[in-house]
């Protein structure tokens, strides 16, 4: 007749667990989907100058950095439209178009290339000294230039 309460006593213990369990799930409210943080670039790293000129030096590095890491997403010809931004269904912009980053400084490329932005991932260390430049001013170099024929026919 002993074995009657462990065998009650584990049953019931056992019941008043998974109950327990249970109750401490209901609790739990869903994290709350909250508005992503502005994204702000300190304005010290807005003035720096890009100290690497645009030479086709800079720009054949520039290119082999981009193909490696940046054209999975941006796309190789900058237009955004890389394998993985499309499978993602990210937005990027059009680096083809003049407008695109004419409002950016090279500082601000420069920052937002070595730390990330949104689902852009950190260079980081990879992207250090010339090799950061040499980036940015490759991607300044896809922008498409006006044709002469059609900057004539513009009235000043």
């Amino acid at each position: 007749m002993r074995k009657y309460p462990v065998v009650l006593w584990v049953v019931l213990s056992a019941v008043l667990l998974a109950a327990f369990c249970a109750s401490a799930q209901d609790t739990e409210k869903p994290a709350q989907a909250s508005a992503p943080a502005e994204y702000k670039i300190p304005p010290e790293a807005i003035k720096q100058i890009n100290p690497v000129k645009p030479a086709p030096e800079s720009l054949a590095r520039g290119k082999k950095s981009y193909n490696l890491d940046c054209a999975m997403c941006h796309g190789a010809d900058g237009g955004g439209k890389g394998d993985l931004a499309t499978d993602m269904k990210v937005p990027l912009l059009d680096y083809r178009d003049p407008k695109a980053l004419k409002d950016k400084t090279d500082g601000e490329l420069a920052y937002v290339i070595k730390n990330g932005k949104g689902e852009m991932p950190a260079e980081g260390d990879r992207a250090q000294g010339d090799r950061l430049w040499d980036l940015v001013n490759y991607v300044r170099s896809l922008a498409k230039k006006e044709p002469a024929s059609k900057a004539k026919n513009q009235n000043p």
